[in-house]
């Protein structure tokens, strides 16, 4: 193969050197004008490199590699790019083919390190789900944390798969991991494997750690994390779930939205994958937690000013393993300014300040987006209404009134559960509020 000047060779190396290189990879990184790549993998290669070779140093300065490149092609020099492993995979090659275009670069693949942390473990990982966390540094996972954290993309697959393999980051580290399982509950449910420094001198391979013990071990960098499940995934009904699957107010339990009503108001609402969902006056839960268990790829928002329906709705967020939810024990609209804006709004309870909450969402709602309310009292529905009149809102109303049966001796009959109204309303976006 003939190497050209105008074309940006991104090779994949591996820490047992020249070794791991193909006989085109040798020559292209022998002969190259220009040398890009991180400094633990220049290192590791500069003694392959011509004598007047210039050396770029990526770290810290991604952005800065497409510019690098174009000079270096405008004054006819030939460019390399060390990558680690397979560049197409979480490596800097798409990066790259979307900033230069795919014809002027060539990728040149090694063995992933995730296939080698796999191989070293034994471990068949055909099913796994591989993702990345090599981000932007933003802490240890807490209990404030959200869809905005490094680490959320990682702890919301591990609700939704059974075998995860885990690029890290010298920041988002393996101990850093299990700290955040162990703070969403999930540390009985993993085991953790770590293969660190893969094909060097002082490779180290772990099988099947505990969550505990990694949470306060360090581990050499670079590394890969396997989490695996210690029980198959069963899966959660994601529309319609009993009643009696959530936990619920005692002595007076039934703070919820009945299931019929549930079932209609998440409908109205249009939920899709990657919605943003508001759920003001959460009460136990139901409909924000249902509404996540369908929005896999998007997040729900949730308020409850009484702190012991809080606990509950908390209670049934672990139950149901639920991780792309956030609940605020307040009163709306504190808080509410500050989340994203919503494809869908669902409001339970407003303590009091309903034509306000009202006018709010509706101007915070995303195009296409719509405002679900339900309520049990004709003064509630009054004021949604009238509301909704001022602000010549697009709205309508569905009462509905369901009846179950209950047994009475060896028979059955039906008992009617309370009215509700659900009001669906939307704001076209010429209007203003």
């Amino acid at each position: 193969m003939t190497i050209k000047s105008d074309i940006c060779q991104i090779i994949g190396v591996l820490d047992n050197g020249l070794d791991g290189l193909s006989p085109f990879a040798f020559t292209a990184i022998e002969n190259s004008d220009v040398i890009i790549g991180g400094a633990r993998t220049l290192a590791l290669f500069n003694k392959t490199f011509k004598n007047n070779v210039e050396q770029k140093d990526l770290t810290g300065k991604l952005s800065k590699v497409p510019e690098w490149i174009n000079t270096a092609q405008k004054n006819k020099q030939s460019v390399t790019v060390l990558a680690t492993g397979d560049p197409l995979c979480h490596g800097i090659a798409n990066f790259l083919q979307n900033k230069l275009g795919k014809e002027k670069c060539n990728v040149i693949p090694n063995t992933s390190t995730i296939q080698l942390a796999c191989a070293k473990l034994g471990i068949a990982w055909q099913s796994a789900h591989i993702l990345s966390i090599h981000t932007k540094d933003t802490g240890e996972w807490n209990q404030h944390s959200d869809n905005t954290h490094g680490l959320y993309p990682l702890l919301q697959a591990s609700t939704q798969h059974e075998l995860l393999a885990i690029f890290t980051s010298p920041e988002n580290t393996p101990d850093r991991i299990a700290r955040m399982l162990q703070q969403e509950e999930l540390s009985d449910l993993f085991t953790i494997s770590v293969a660190a420094n893969l094909l060097a001198a002082n490779e180290e391979i772990y099988s099947k750690l505990t969550i505990d013990t990694v949470a306060t071990q360090i581990f050499n960098i670079p590394n890969i994390v396997i989490l695996q499940r210690k029980i198959k995934l069963k899966g959660n009904v994601l529309f319609g779930m009993d009643d009696a699957s959530f936990a619920q107010r005692k002595p007076d339990k039934g703070l919820i939205t009945k299931r019929e009503v549930r079932a209609v108001s998440l409908a109205r609402m249009q939920l899709k994958k990657n919605s943003v969902v508001w759920d003001i006056g959460a009460g136990s839960g139901s409909v924000g937690l249902e509404a996540a268990q369908i929005c896999t790829a998007g997040y729900v928002f949730a308020i409850e000013k009484n702190k012991a329906d809080s606990d509950i709705v908390r209670k049934n967020k672990i139950r149901l393993g639920i991780c792309n939810y956030k609940l605020f024990n307040a009163k709306a609209p504190e808080y509410i300014n500050e989340w994203p804006r919503p494809d869908a709004v669902f409001i339970g309870g407003s303590g009091g300040k309903l034509d306000v909450l009202i006018k709010f969402c509706l101007k915070r709602l995303n195009k296409g987006g719509y405002l679900v309310m339900n309520f049990a009292t004709l003064e509630n529905l009054s004021v949604a209404t009238e509301t909704l009149k001022k602000i010549d809102a697009s709205w309508d109303v569905t009462q509905l009134q369901a009846s179950r049966s209950k047994p009475i001796l060896h028979m059955h009959r039906m008992q009617a559960e309370n009215p509700v109204w659900i009001i669906c309303a939307q704001v076209t976006i010429e209007k203003e509020i």
